[in-house]
């Protein structure tokens, strides 16, 4: 996509916290420039009183939601409208959800129907359906962590060792069937790039998640495949097992 697309992030301000938000805005910089940004929570709540001082400094648009019924919360309610509002605009070319609350796996499939990306921010705990329906779901967590543990002077894109414990073979399984659709030269190497893509077409995989700023690197890491970087720049990969 363009980098020029209008981005419209949408933040569930009672189930999201403010320290996320800058690595968040770095991350939807991929789809283009975040012009739109609401927060959405009732701001009467001390507990929102960080968004609130980020809402002057970001230039975030407060929404204000009481909480109607105990045990109730309209935020989801009025998120979900005005992210179809802003869809049926058709000046919205992606979009960032910021929760963990499986309430907006409806939304995110809808988004998605119109061949609309959405990405979805949320904590470890995000139930699966959320993350599935995202076009790509990134772990907060995972991407704060990167930001402050950058690995050597070289910018290596891989934080630590453990982080490819959380490899499971259905992952691999993932990797290895986009690698076997891509297209591949005579030694049968395929663009990292595309191999991406065909995953992407299966699951809201992200190698952020992982510990890795890149894709590349990630695939460089998973001892099922080698990489190799070619004149042009391109990384491409091979499966060795």
């Amino acid at each position: 996509m363009s980098s020029k697309g209008n981005i419209a992030l949408l933040i569930d301000a009672d189930n999201a916290s403010a320290a996320h938000f800058d690595p968040v805005l770095t991350v939807l910089a991929e789809l283009g420039t975040v012009n739109i940004r609401r927060a959405y929570g009732n701001w009467s709540k001390p507990a929102l009183k960080t968004w609130t001082n980020l809402c002057i400094t970001q230039a975030i648009e407060p929404q204000q939601q009481f909480d109607l019924t105990k045990g109730k919360n309209a935020t989801d309610m009025k998120m979900t409208i005005d992210a179809m509002d802003l869809l049926f605009s058709g000046r919205v070319n992606g979009f960032g959800l910021m929760s963990s609350d499986s309430d907006f796996t409806p939304l995110a499939t809808r988004i998605r129907q119109d061949g609309v990306p959405v990405y979805g921010f949320g904590t470890p705990n995000t139930p699966e359906g959320f993350r599935q329906a995202c076009t790509r779901f990134i772990d907060v967590f995972a991407l704060v962590a990167q930001n402050i543990k950058v690995a050597g002077p070289a910018e290596s894109a891989a934080l630590d060792a453990p982080a490819l414990l959380d490899i499971n073979d259905t992952l691999i399984k993932l990797l290895v069937d986009a690698y076997n659709s891509a297209k591949r030269d005579e030694r049968g190497y395929a663009l990292v790039s595309a191999v991406g893509q065909l995953a992407g077409n299966r699951s809201s995989f992200d190698a952020r998640n992982y510990g890795f700023r890149r894709l590349a690197d990630f695939i460089e890491a998973v001892p099922n495949f080698v990489t190799e970087r070619r004149e042009d720049g391109q990384v491409y990969m091979k499966r060795v097992r």
